[in-house]
């Protein structure tokens, strides 16, 4: 009973990362980038109170600390949809409770370019991001894996 389980768990591991590696060739994205991804997500998901409160410390210490309440949340690429670093949100506690990821858009405007960051309330961002309103960007953290 114990070897079934233990088969069908080798099995869907090798499943998945097949399948991993099918949708790069797919997707011309490469399992490196692929585990990049998902390993953001998890550890944003996991460690997401531990970055809030070193981020405000870090903050604090310089007299920049945010006014209201704060979380950490992924960022996500609207062009390419891949989790790619965290940001601190930060506003009223009841918005800010909304806040589900950030959404970055990325614009060129001549020799210029511009990074705009959308706190906002779906995991799977689509069209035009859901935005919540009052609650702004402190910080953005880099992870580098």
């Amino acid at each position: 009973m114990k070897l079934t389980r233990m088969k069908i768990g080798i099995a869907a591991v090798v499943g998945l990362a097949l399948l991993a590696v099918s949708a790069g060739a797919v997707l011309g994205i490469g399992l490196t980038d692929i585990v990049k991804v998902g390993g953001i997500a998890y550890l944003v998901d996991r460690y997401d109170s531990d970055i809030d409160v070193f981020v405000t410390s870090a903050l604090g210490e310089r007299e920049a600390a945010a006014q209201g309440a704060t979380k950490v949340v992924p960022i996500i690429s609207l062009g390419g949809g891949g989790y790619i670093g965290a940001a601190q949100v930060v506003g009223n506690p009841e918005q800010v409770k909304r806040v589900k990821v950030v959404v970055q858009v990325e614009g060129r405007f001549g020799s210029f370019g511009a990074k705009v960051l959308v706190p906002t309330t779906t995991s799977t961002p689509s069209g035009t991001p859901d935005r919540v309103k009052g609650v702004g960007v402190s910080a953005v953290i880099e992870f580098g894996i």
